[in-house]
């Protein structure tokens, strides 16, 4: 499976309207506006669900997290061979809710390119945008932590946040795929995010808790698809 820009990523964090079956049906439903609209919309789901919706579904999947280590004698530890066998195309690193060194972000990203999975870095100021950038992942998400979950989108709110990220990140890796996270919730977020100078969207509670998933998704893709 695999990616096409504009992108809609859908994390599902560990949020109760969207594990397990309920997982699944949020899943199928980004499925449907991906196959009506023609937009690449990705999802994001808990570990515990990464296999169960991988096999269900033909949207990208990606897992939330991956540990840097190998397989061997690491419990509680999730690597990069797990969640390639468990369907996953690739994985969320250093959302603010699980942060990373940059290290350790380096070396993730390497090992996950011998395996061809995809990487999608998160990062809370343009500089450290910019420091992730060098390290060549396959995505960056701009996303001030104090926005997350707060349905006040970046893109409109802090835009010369995501702008000097474009400008910095561009010095840096011209070939970088930049998203933009934290607050968006609605089609004039993913509008504004795109003439920003990103490619597309790392959402969550936006969707996640609406009351009607498939409305949500569109009403996000809808500015991608004129």
């Amino acid at each position: 499976m695999k990616i096409s820009f504009p992108l809609i990523v859908i994390n599902f964090k560990t949020y109760s309207q969207a594990s397990g079956r309920k997982g699944l049906e949020l899943a199928k439903t980004a499925e449907k506006v991906w196959k009506e609209t023609g937009i690449c919309v990705a999802v994001a789901p808990q570990l515990t669900d990464l296999m169960f919706i991988a096999q269900q579904v033909e949207v990208p999947v990606f897992s939330q997290h991956v540990d840097d280590v190998s397989p061997g004698a690491h419990t509680g530890h999730v690597t990069l061979e797990a969640i390639k066998d468990a369907g996953a195309i690739g994985t969320l690193l250093n959302h603010s809710e699980r942060r990373l060194r940059i290290d350790v972000i380096d070396s993730i990203v390497k090992r996950a390119k011998e395996l061809n999975l995809l990487t999608l870095v998160c990062a809370n100021t343009a500089e450290v945008s910019a420091a992730v950038a060098a390290l060549y992942p396959d995505m960056i998400a701009i996303e001030p932590p104090e926005l997350i979950g707060t349905g006040i989108p970046v893109s409109r709110a802090k835009p010369e946040i995501v702008t000097k990220t474009v400008d910095l990140v561009k010095k840096v890796n011209p070939e970088a795929k930049i998203l933009t996270g934290a607050g968006i919730s609605s089609g004039e977020d993913v509008e504004a995010a795109i003439k920003l100078g990103t490619v597309g969207v790392l959402v969550a509670s936006g969707v996640v808790k609406a009351r009607d998933w498939y409305s949500a998704i569109m009403d996000l893709v809808r500015p991608l698809s004129k």
